[in-house]
């Protein structure tokens, strides 16, 4: 399951992220690492992108980058 695949108001947490290289080194850099937890905040009319909050804030995503964030 990835993020994509929340619903607005659904709660998850990080299991790992399958990206690669400089993707995952971003995704790392935005605060998304294994074990913290998120919540689906909305998504955006056309579906991309999305908004999660995490840490204390609020985060947009492109859905191929959410694609990348496996959770539980």
């Amino acid at each position: 399951m990835t993020i994509c695949d929340l619903q607005p108001g659904q709660h998850a947490c990080v299991v790992s992220v399958g990206s690669e290289g400089v993707l995952k080194r971003r995704i790392f850099d935005m605060g998304i690492t294994p074990g913290v937890k998120l919540t689906m905040i909305k998504v955006a009319p056309l579906g991309d992108p999305i908004e999660i909050e995490l840490r204390g804030y609020h985060l947009s995503l492109r859905k191929t980058e959410a694609a990348q964030i496996e959770i539980k």
